[in-house]
């Protein structure tokens, strides 16, 4: 039997043994070298404004006192303050009243452009209103320009 519990013992040792040496011998033979990085993260950033100098932010556009089957044009001018170029389109969303949306038309001329980073552009927004619109009187709507990269 003490023959049993010296082996057990000598096994133990020789194994704790080895766990020490395999753990002291990775770290000898580990190294770290750190590696400097640096990187640019590509922004897209859109803005209107009310001038050709891109120096009055749009912060509305008030299309005034319409008639049936009138055609109002208003020219923004967007400005890529991005850092790569993009792609313009536009929708409109949040009529009010809903059903003015159809009676009145909103489009413009920069559907698909491309406008590259740090450049302006002047673009024409029409709003079209049907000759047969009957029961608005006033509305609301959000245009939104998106600009894609």
């Amino acid at each position: 039997m003490s023959l049993a519990k010296l082996s057990t013992k000598t096994i133990l040792l020789l194994i704790t043994t080895g766990i020490i040496l395999t753990a002291t011998t990775a770290g000898v033979l580990t190294v770290t070298r750190p590696i400097p990085a640096t990187g640019t993260i590509s922004t897209i950033n859109l803005e209107a404004y009310s001038d050709a100098a891109c120096s009055q932010p749009l912060t509305s556009i008030d299309w005034g006192t319409l008639s049936p089957g009138a055609t109002v044009t208003k020219t923004v001018y967007l400005k890529n303050t991005g850092n790569v170029q993009m792609t313009l389109s536009m929708t409109t969303n949040s009529w009010s009243p809903t059903n003015a949306n159809g009676p009145i038309t909103i489009t413009w001329d920069r559907e698909s452009a491309t406008l590259p980073a740090g450049q302006s552009i002047a673009a024409v927004i029409t709003l079209r209103v049907s000759s047969s619109i009957s029961g608005i009187t006033s509305f609301s709507v959000n245009i939104v320009i998106t600009g894609t990269g």
